[in-house]
């Protein structure tokens, strides 16, 4: 079962800025087939890194999520960003299979 959560303009500051864990955000969007790609990659890194990592995904299409999107640059998707204490410490820009996922964040993790 997947513990991927689904981010909000309201609740983005509480659930990423302030969390204790660091938090892996998906900046994406429905039409976009390599996010499509993305998602059981992600799902499959939600339980292989509970309780150490949050995965979580943000919807870069919904209106409300535009000053978002802007503030952290999102140009091209799927634009993946890694939180540690509310600050980005990796970008992730387009697919990748879990494989080479795992290891990426198995490395920013240390």
């Amino acid at each position: 079962m997947s513990n991927v959560i689904t981010l909000t303009n309201s609740d983005f500051e509480e659930k990423v800025i302030n969390s204790k864990l660091p938090v892996l955000v998906d900046f994406w969007a429905p039409w976009c087939g390599p996010c499509r790609m993305m998602a059981p990659v992600l799902d499959q890194l939600s339980i292989s890194f509970a309780g150490k990592i949050i995965i979580a995904k943000l919807d870069v299409e919904n209106v409300s999520h535009q000053e978002l999107a802007n503030k952290y640059n999102i140009s091209s998707i799927p634009n993946l960003k890694l939180f540690k204490d509310g600050k980005i410490t990796h970008d992730y820009v387009g697919y990748r299979d879990l494989n080479n996922m795992t290891a990426e964040l198995n490395s920013s993790l240390k």
